[in-house]
């Protein structure tokens, strides 16, 4: 979908790799889509939708959450970190699921932070608005680059730069750049800690890794795959994931495969459910279905114990905790080489 085409003094402004670009004074700043097609800023928004948890976290980490007047996709219960949770629940919710084009046209909105690239086909009533309407009704649109063009990645993700470049991008043009560079290089340290030390171990001694989405249904496994911001956690961590070959973000398999692939640990993929006793209680039945289930009671990492405690939001989820995730995936898997971090 394109993008409403910015000015040709920004046109003539030297582009950066993350895609964005401006002046000593941040602004104007102009924005890239998956296909190159450019939105130009020459101020902050003041009023900003969300297509969903994703972006509205994002925006809380920046400290523009106070810009948002709605979203769709609310987040549950224990969707947000601890810290945003009250503020979250403030946000007026437009869509349970995908917002309509005519609640969202209508919404007053100045810019709208979309996290899919075809939103459309979720659900969202007469499909999503063309850049066309998105213009004439006076709202920016981009995107989370991280998550809607994963498609379009050219392999495995491996790292969190895609990640990184979301968080400066919707820094530049929410006027919070100075809060989205102090994000990222808090990032950068956490993770070069953990890469710095599983550097030492050679390819034989990371573990293969299989993250079982069980909010996803036991029928059949959802895997995450190579191009799903997760294969980055896990592989930054020191691991490696069962299905990173896949050319996707998410499949469905068949337990065969994961049985056939053996993994040596399995991260208990369960969503935040808000409190400490709650989330005991959901990795708890995770782990109990895979004891007790046929097909996985005889993996080596069910035998042994081997799982991993770490919330789907934080591994899955693009955004400032997956720097946290690899830090605590680490630091269960590599025990022994991970110095604790504070």
């Amino acid at each position: 979908m394109g993008l409403a085409a910015c000015s040709p003094a920004v046109q003539e402004a030297k582009q950066d790799p993350s895609g964005q670009s401006g002046g000593s004074t941040g602004f104007p700043a102009t924005l890239d889509d998956c296909e190159g097609r450019k939105t130009t800023f020459d101020a902050a928004p003041q009023r900003i939708v969300t297509s969903n948890g994703s972006s509205l976290e994002l925006l809380f980490w920046l400290g523009a959450g106070d810009k948002i007047i709605g979203t769709g996709f609310p987040p549950a219960k224990g969707t947000l970190p601890e810290s945003f949770r009250a503020a979250g629940e403030k946000v007026p919710v437009l869509g349970e699921m995908v917002i309509s084009k005519e609640k969202l046209l209508g919404s007053g909105a100045q810019l709208y932070v979309d996290t899919f690239a075809h939103a459309g086909a979720m659900g969202g009533m007469g499909g999503p608005p063309s850049e066309e309407e998105f213009a004439a009704a006076d709202i920016k649109h981009v995107y989370l680059k991280s998550t809607a063009c994963a498609a379009k990645a050219s392999g495995p993700l491996t790292d969190l730069s895609t990640v990184e470049t979301d968080i400066k991008r919707m820094g530049s043009v929410t006027g919070t750049g100075a809060k989205a560079d102090e994000l990222v290089q808090g990032m950068r340290t956490k993770v070069t800690k953990v890469t710095d030390a599983v550097a030492k171990l050679p390819q034989d001694k990371r573990p293969s890794y299989f993250f079982f989405d069980f909010d996803a249904g036991t029928e059949q496994p959802i895997a995450v795959c190579g191009k799903q911001v997760a294969n980055a956690v896990i592989t930054l961590a020191g691991a490696k994931n069962l299905f990173a070959d896949c050319d996707a973000d998410f499949k469905p398999v068949g337990w065969e495969q994961v049985v056939s692939g053996n993994p040596q640990w399995i991260q208990l993929g369960v969503r935040d459910k808000g409190g400490k006793q709650e989330n005991d209680a959901a990795f708890a039945a995770a782990e109990k279905f895979l004891r007790e289930f046929p097909a996985t009671a005889g993996l080596e990492a069910v035998k042994q114990g081997k799982f991993v405690r770490v919330s789907s939001e934080a591994t899955t989820i693009a955004g400032v905790r997956n720097a946290d995730a690899v830090v605590e995936i680490a630091k269960t898997i590599h025990p022994d080489v991970i110095v604790a971090q504070g």
